[in-house]
């Protein structure tokens, strides 16, 4: 194997990798910071602010720029409205359960993407093909894995070491996990709609910096508006050294500017199939980052309705790699037999223009 090839290789793999360990780990130190008081809503403000302020001299020196009409923007402000709901949901999420829990609701999002597509007819299901029969068997697989996850806890499987500790969290997270959990179900449906209105307005606009810049100034004006409401202590706006500001920094730089520029390469250079299937594994680092840094045990109905979740989800995958393998071969069948449409009567005049001679 070449050097080039070689790297080719290992980049994208090293990439997604490290794009799991910061997400979960940006959820770890948020919730770090909200279990010590940090309100949840002035971390989103906060660090969407930041994330907009460092995203502003890479749309403002574009060499090319894109014509901003009120349909677009009014397109971008929809997405925001969407996004920004689905990211209060999945921060208060985090805070009222784990991050281990959020981060095996967002194997959802691709299973909940393709129910609105069967809901909204984007997508033909054809029952009488494996790979269909393999999405709805997903489906119904992951969903009843998200149920065990959120109602059944179980045994504990791996206590942290401080017993205080241990029981000051079992106690609260037994009557807000049910919660939790649902309000982090509810932001894994937003994100599915979120896909699904992005991928059009990315279709429109060729400048994906136009898309993400406004995107997250858009954010940022509709959490900012909520976030005044619910939180009217000026006390809690006041940032304070430590956890919550290294909390705001990072989850405004790697999750925001880190996270989009190296999912958008990754794509570009491999394809959604493989960024999609480095998914599950921040569901083995989420539990062991929230055991040894956060202090939440691991139970059992963590790891058994996270398994199941994963199995559902890569028989997802597998579907739709298996109708992206059928189309490719349908395309060449099609190229082909448009190609001998044309070629045959070139053989014709040939033959022609012989026997004329």
């Amino acid at each position: 194997m070449d050097q080039p090839c070689k790297w080719g290789i290992l980049l994208p793999f090293a990439a997604m990798v490290t794009v799991q360990f910061t997400d979960v780990g940006i959820s770890t130190i948020s919730k770090a910071a909200m279990s010590r008081g940090m309100s949840s809503y002035v971390l989103i403000v906060y660090s969407n602010a930041l994330a907009t302020l460092l995203l502003l001299p890479s749309f403002s020196l574009q060499k090319k720029q894109v014509s901003l009409t009120f349909s677009f923007l009014c397109g971008l402000f929809l997405l925001g409205l969407i996004g920004s709901s689905s990211i209060l949901l999945a921060y208060n999420g985090i805070n009222y359960s784990s991050p281990t829990l959020s981060s095996a609701m967002a194997n959802l999002i691709p299973i909940y993407t393709f129910m609105l597509a069967i809901i909204f007819r984007m997508e033909k299901l054809d029952l009488r093909k494996s790979s269909s029969q393999a999405k709805v068997l997903g489906t119904i697989v992951s969903v009843s894995g998200a149920f065990i996850i959120i109602l059944y806890k179980g045994l504990v499987i791996l206590k942290p070491s401080s017993p205080s500790n241990f029981l000051m969290i079992s106690h609260q997270s037994n009557s807000r996990w049910v919660f939790g959990g649902l309000m982090l179900a509810m932001s894994c449906l937003l994100s599915a709609i979120w896909n699904i209105v992005q991928a059009s307005i990315v279709k429109n606009c060729p400048s994906k910096v136009t898309v993400v810049f406004f995107y997250t100034f858009f954010m940022t004006i509709q959490c900012t508006i909520f976030s005044l409401i619910v939180e009217r202590n000026l006390n809690t706006w006041v940032i304070r050294p430590g956890i919550e500001m290294i909390s705001i920094v990072c989850s405004a730089i790697m999750g925001n500017v880190f996270h989009v520029g190296v999912h958008t390469w990754c794509l570009h250079q491999k394809g959604p199939v493989f960024v999609a299937m480095f998914r599950p594994l921040g569901v083995a680092i989420a539990a062991v980052m929230v055991v040894f840094f956060l202090g939440d045990p691991l139970h059992l109905g963590s790891v058994v309705g996270s398994v199941i979740i994963a199995i559902g989800f890569y028989a997802m995958m597998w579907a739709q790699i298996k109708e992206k393998g059928s189309n490719v071969v349908e395309n060449e069948v099609h190229s082909l037999a448009s190609t001998n449409q044309h070629t045959t009567p070139l053989l014709q005049c040939r033959s022609t223009e012989e026997e004329n001679v």
